[in-house]
């Protein structure tokens, strides 16, 4: 049988409600009776009952994480929020937390699930894992004064969210930059997301380091619908791209395929160059050359950041930018007219 409240509180001789302060850290009790009630409850292996006394408490021992609408199977399969998740969890589990996932195929789904979570007090605060334009998730946590922690830069609030994050649009310079290095001039930026903030980053990123170049860049090309698709060939034969820069590592394999579906070899043709170094980005040749953003880093602060504004410090002015680096591999190429 279980060992319970009633078994330590007879054997260490005190009230029921004692044990219950002691398990609690209650600080009307003396280290003393903290002391002795702790050594019976050791001897006899007690474990208490953390949903129970959450449950009273009315307060959670979990971490809400809140992945992005996951709304097309390509998003679904994408490492990066596998690697953040794991991240997480991890970093939680090291402060005695568990964690629990809200996911949904719109803005307005996840809404109602972190609803739920909250009201029903399943967490004691979240975690987002995306940076979203017009985000009613972001704006229910801010009404509320629910504690969360942001994994992007926030479009509002600056001073007041406590968020971490790369520098995207240092990223997006730094892969266009390497690009104009080896000696491309037509480059395009292509994605598959137009609303997320690392969009709009990484392509100011690639927008500055061609003008600074003196080479004028062209508008992203957004491949979202099915007709994109199609247009994308026109695309390639009107601006004679040597080079891509593509939004993340899973949406570059697929562009990969699209080129030598028109006729293009990778890298022979047309180099690519993208985000995140997921664990895809050496599943197929040519291996993905790719900047990492170090996901397991951005996981492991969110959560640190995050208790702090759980024990009550004050963390709006916390802004953690987590560096890069840019792996080479095989898809770039020096341009040879």
């Amino acid at each position: 049988m279980a060992i319970t409240v009633k078994d330590v509180a007879k054997k260490a001789g005190v009230a029921t409600s004692t044990v219950s302060r002691v398990v609690n850290n209650h600080p009307s009790i003396s280290e003393a009776t903290k002391k002795k009630v702790q050594k019976v409850m050791d001897e006899l292996g007690y474990v208490p009952n953390i949903a129970a006394r959450n449950l009273g408490k009315r307060t959670s021992n979990a971490i809400g994480i809140i992945l992005p609408p996951l709304n097309s199977k390509e998003r679904m399969a994408n490492p990066f929020f596998l690697e953040i998740i794991e991240a997480i969890t991890d970093e939680s589990r090291n402060n005695n937390m568990t964690t629990a996932v809200a996911v949904a195929k719109s803005l307005n789904d996840l809404l109602e699930d972190v609803k739920v979570m909250h009201t029903q007090k399943q967490v004691s605060g979240f975690i987002l894992a995306y940076a979203h334009q017009g985000d009613p998730v972001i704006a229910y946590l801010t009404e509320n004064h629910i504690p969360f922690t942001l994994i992007g830069q926030p479009y509002t609030q600056h001073e007041t969210i406590s968020y971490i994050d790369n520098d995207n649009q240092l990223l997006g310079q730094h892969a266009t930059e390497y690009l104009i290095e080896k000696g491309h001039r037509n480059i395009l930026f292509v994605t598959n997301s137009i609303k997320e903030g690392i969009y709009f980053e990484r392509y100011f990123g690639y927008q500055k380091a061609m003008m600074i170049n003196q080479l004028k860049p062209y508008d992203s090309v957004s491949i979202i619908e099915h007709t994109d698709y199609a247009d994308f060939e026109d695309t390639l034969i009107t601006s004679k791209a040597s080079a891509i820069v593509v939004l993340d590592d899973i949406f570059a394999l697929r562009v990969m395929q699209l080129v030598q579906m028109y006729g293009y070899q990778v890298p022979d043709d047309i180099s690519v160059i993208s985000f995140n170094n997921s664990i895809l980005s050496t599943l197929t040749h040519p291996y993905l050359t790719t900047i990492d953003i170090d996901a397991s880093q951005l996981g492991h602060e969110a959560v640190r950041m995050l208790i702090r504004q759980l024990n009550g410090e004050n963390t709006s002015i916390t802004k953690i930018v987590v560096p890069h680096e840019l792996i080479e591999r095989e898809t770039v190429i020096e341009y040879k007219k």
